[in-house]
């Protein structure tokens, strides 16, 4: 892998999906997002631009039945390919943590990349229940499988917020900053793994 480069790669193929997943954690921000869910397209891009991670995403599903095989299988190949560019972490922050507005809703992303999936999630009761074909219950299915595969502890809050858009939305603005900050290069750290462990 080159040090000015961290690239993960995943193609996950079942009987439901089919999907690819390219990800540069050292990009611009540019973004090629396909997955035929249009909401889930929109947030995808937020995590590419707002991450400035370069994001490829095609996804082909069984979307006849209905968005939730795409949508699932989508982030667990993101994860993996998370956790695959991420490689041997050493150097990285490891930490990252986000507040983002969006209108009247509010969220709060922690993040610590250290090799042990476990999630976080709380956001308010009662939010509309579809976003255009977008199911919004399966934002914390995105997020459990994205942790699952990328083996990370993650955070997530929103403690206020009525329009379902927003409350979304700022959940993935705030994850891409919180990925960003936790997976970039620490000066001060140069060729040091950021755990007492000695392994992440």
């Amino acid at each position: 892998m080159s040090p000015l480069s961290r690239i993960g790669r995943v193609e996950r193929t079942t009987k439901e999906t089919s999907v690819l997943v390219e990800i540069n954690l050292d990009g611009t921000g540019r973004t090629d997002i396909s997955t035929g869910v249009g909401f889930y397209d929109h947030m995808l891009d937020q995590l590419g631009r707002h991450g400035l991670f370069d994001l490829t995403v095609k996804t082909d599903g069984d979307l006849h039945i209905d968005t939730h095989h795409t949508i699932e299988d989508t982030a667990l190949a993101l994860g993996a390919a998370f956790k695959q560019a991420l490689g041997d972490k050493v150097g990285i922050y490891r930490f990252g943590n986000c507040t983002v507005p969006l209108d009247e809703s509010l969220a709060q992303v922690t993040v610590d990349l250290s090799g042990r999936p476990y999630l976080v999630h709380t956001e308010p009761e009662g939010i509309a229940p579809m976003i255009g074909s977008y199911d919004t219950t399966m934002t914390r299915h995105i997020l459990e499988s994205f942790v699952a595969q990328a083996q990370i502890a993650l955070h997530v809050h929103v403690p206020y917020g009525r329009n379902a858009h927003h409350i979304v939305e700022c959940q993935f603005k705030a994850l891409a900053r919180a990925l960003r900050y936790a997976a970039e290069r620490d000066p001060r750290a140069a060729g040091i793994l950021p755990s007492t462990k000695g392994a992440l």
